[in-house]
């Protein structure tokens, strides 16, 4: 695919298209990664939260105590 270096404001960039954004499963406020590899190819690697044990943790927590008493009635 090849896609135009545009002028936005003082800086560049490129415009994807909605169906290249989906294709990556980002969208618009998305952090990426950018990596210039040698010969100057550029790669944008999408960013995605890492999840930690204790956010899971307090997650399911946070499920117990607004189900407790549908918990109990299915027990």
């Amino acid at each position: 695919m090849i896609k135009r270096i545009t002028k936005v404001g003082n800086s560049q960039g490129i415009m994807l298209d909605a169906a290249l954004m989906d294709l990556a499963r980002l969208k618009v406020g998305d952090e990426v990664n950018v990596t210039v590899h040698e010969g100057g190819a550029i790669y944008l690697t999408p960013v995605r939260p890492v999840v930690t044990k204790e956010e899971v943790t307090a997650a399911i927590k946070g499920v117990m105590k607004d189900y407790q008493r549908t918990m109990r009635r299915l027990a």
